[in-house]
């Protein structure tokens, strides 16, 4: 009986503990878009997205924005690569993140998959 007792009590340990990782593989995520949005409409719902999230945005190059995201002393930078017919987020760098290995904060993971749900949509709302 009390090796089922501390057994158990070694599998409640190690699942708390492999619940409470803060890192995750690093998401880079790339999205086609298939219903005919220009290449304004598509910069324009990655602008405000990035707004109503408060990531500051700023061009970057021809069909490239930079993005950053801070809360308190945490810092990431993404480059956006966009086009009519898609758009890709890719981590560009960070600070306090433990960004390590392909690996970084779970935090950041859901900064991103907020960001690109937002922007989608804000693409299905705005006009054709």
């Amino acid at each position: 009986m009390k090796k089922a007792a501390k057994m158990f009590a070694v599998f409640a340990v190690m699942g708390a503990l492999a619940g409470c990782a803060r890192t995750a593989p690093v998401d880079n995520v790339h999205t086609t878009i298939s219903a005919g949005y220009t290449q304004a409409q598509v910069k324009n719902a990655i602008l405000k997205a990035g707004a109503q999230r408060q990531w500051i945005m700023s061009e970057a190059g021809p069909n490239v924005i930079k993005a950053r995201q801070q809360s308190r002393d945490h810092m990431a930078e993404v480059l956006i690569n966009y086009s009519a017919t898609g758009y890709a987020i890719n981590y560009e760098t960070s600070n306090n993140l433990l960004a390590s290995g392909g690996k970084i904060h779970k935090n950041y993971n859901r900064w991103v998959r907020n960001l690109d749900k937002d922007i989608q949509v804000n693409l299905a709302t705005s006009t054709l």
